[in-house]
Parts: structure tokens; sequence; C-alpha cells
């Protein structure tokens, strides 16, 4: 498929189908990288999407606990450190 660039104020613009969209499941924000002189357009995934939602669950069962405790506890922590 061919496609024009057009100008936006003093940028420029790619009318992309909404089919095409669809197919590459894109919706609102892309990833854009340059690949051998050629521009690559990836839906934008976020790094951490559902972590916070993980999170609450695991709050929630208790299963944010540390597994052994020892290994954050020293005895500078009591003696040393000022608090």
């Amino acid at each position: 498929m061919n496609a024009e660039i057009i100008k936006i104020g003093n940028s420029r613009g790619l009318r992309i189908p909404k089919v095409l969209l669809a197919q590459c499941k894109i919706k609102n924000k892309v990833q854009l990288t340059v690949q051998n002189h050629a521009l690559i357009i990836t839906p934008y995934e976020e790094a951490r999407r559902g972590w916070e939602k993980s999170f609450q669950i695991m709050a929630k069962t208790q299963d944010d606990k540390l597994m052994d405790a020892r290994l954050t506890e020293h005895s500078w922590d009591k003696e040393e450190w000022q608090w």
C-alpha cells in the first residue's frame, strides 16, 4: 500500500487506514524506531502495565513479605544508624 506524507504545521504526517491500525493492534500511542533507513511503527506498550493490580493482589494474599528477613537485618542498623 502506498501513502502520501502530508504537511501538518511545521511537521509531516501519515494517514494510516483504520484497518491497518486494527490489524497491528495500534490504539492511541505508537513506538517509532528507525532501522536500516526504514521507519518502524509498533504499538506502544507500557513497561509496567498491570503491575499495580498485581501488587494489590500480592498485598491482599500477604505475598509481598520478605522470604527471609535476616537478609535485611544487620547489627549496624540498630547500633550505628540513627533513625
